[in-house]
């Protein structure tokens, strides 16, 4: 998810941004989709769609400048609001120094491929120490819900939440694009979905990030895709 910077007043008006974002001009259709039917789902641990791999042990590695992200399936399971949702790290290294893990609950729908996002436990670090926890949250706790991660069926100018927790994480998505070429080092991918990400918390805060189909996220900002693939012990 992106990155956040969280001030009180941004918070505190957090429930407010989450009740108006999604109205349009007569306040009858929501603009941003909140609601995925997710109890009509038949909820898996282990999956893939188009544009997300939930298998154990499937790694993406993207470095830009000074950072490095590593994001890994595990080999683990957590229960979420009442559902398993399988675990997803990621690390990030800035300067050659851990400085975030994230371990992230996802599941998905059988019968539509839609992977769900049921939340994030959270640490950053300085000089090796654990500092603070921001952007934590799970879904069934204090009204927090599920959000959606990936559509099984991605379509242009979708609008959607991916994390509904009023106050900590709201972030949302906008598909752009599906038809678009990256080039990485890991090589040149077509048919990429670009997605526009921004958060009803802080509504300055957006950016962009290109998904490859079979692989994922391959670009987010100045971060490319320099590895992929399935490791072992995961």
């Amino acid at each position: 998810m992106i990155t956040r910077i969280f001030h009180v007043i941004l918070a505190a008006a957090a429930v407010f941004a989450f009740s108006t974002a999604g109205a349009d001009s007569k306040g009858t259709k929501p603009q941003w989709q909140e609601e995925f039917a997710i109890s009509q789902c038949n909820l898996l641990t282990t999956g893939r769609n188009q544009y997300q791999v939930l298998e154990p042990g499937f790694q993406l590695v993207l470095e830009g400048g000074d950072t490095k992200l590593q994001i890994t399936v595990l080999n683990e399971t957590r229960t979420v609001d009442g559902v398993a949702t399988r675990v997803v790290e990621e690390k990030e290294w800035k300067d050659g120094q851990l400085y975030e893990i994230a371990r992230n609950y996802f599941a998905i729908c059988e019968q539509t491929k839609d992977v769900f996002y049921f939340g994030e436990d959270v640490d950053f670090y300085e000089n090796g120490k654990v500092v603070k926890h921001d952007g934590s949250w799970l879904a069934g706790v204090n009204g927090n819900r599920a959000g959606l991660a990936m559509a099984g069926k991605p379509k242009l100018k979708m609008k959607y939440y991916q994390e509904l927790a009023p106050g900590i994480a709201m972030d949302r998505a906008e598909i752009v694009s599906l038809d678009e070429t990256c080039k990485t080092p890991a090589g040149t991918f077509s048919r990429c979905m670009k997605v526009k990400e921004g958060s009803a918390i802080d509504i300055t805060a957006n950016e962009y990030k290109y998904y490859a189909p079979e692989i994922g996220l391959i670009r987010d900002e100045d971060l490319r895709l320099v590895k992929y693939g399935f490791i072992k012990d995961k």
